[in-house]
């Protein structure tokens, strides 16, 4: 009986240290078709800080949020169905003018948890150099 439970212990020990792999503080994530699963369960589990990359549907142009940085915000919709929040720091990099509602937008950016789906940001560069650079792909344009 102890040998089982030992064995116990150590596959949970096991699983915990691969899911944890994936969702480590500022680790990209390989770019897969597996984001989508990735971004489910970072909504399910509340994780947060990891890059991800995805492809997405426009379903809602948003007010910008012009206090202190500003931001393009847009609401996409992912195959899924799983909604998320993008908010495209416009300080510091170009804001997608030509941006509708229907349109395809790609992403790579930091996830982060909220209880309607999920925030992509740190869609640019990072000036400081401290940060993984992302973006935003739209209309053959990457945005950065």
């Amino acid at each position: 009986m102890k040998k089982l439970l030992i064995i116990i212990v150590v596959a949970i020990l096991y699983v915990g240290t691969i899911n944890n792999v994936s969702y480590a503080v500022g680790e990209a994530v390989a770019v897969s078709q597996n984001s989508e699963q990735l971004l489910a369960e970072a909504y399910k589990t509340q994780r947060s800080d990891f890059q991800v990359q995805g492809t997405a549907s426009v379903v809602k142009l948003l007010p910008d949020d012009n206090n202190g940085s500003r931001h393009q915000r847009f609401l996409v919709r992912l195959n899924s169905g799983q909604t998320l929040l993008i908010a495209h720091n416009t300080s510091l990099a170009a804001r997608i003018d030509d941006l509708k509602e229907g349109d395809s937008v790609e992403f790579y950016g930091e996830y982060e948890w909220n209880n309607k789906g999920g925030v992509i940001h740190w869609t640019h560069r990072d000036p400081k150099g401290h940060h993984v650079s992302g973006w935003i792909k739209h209309a053959d344009r990457t945005f950065q």
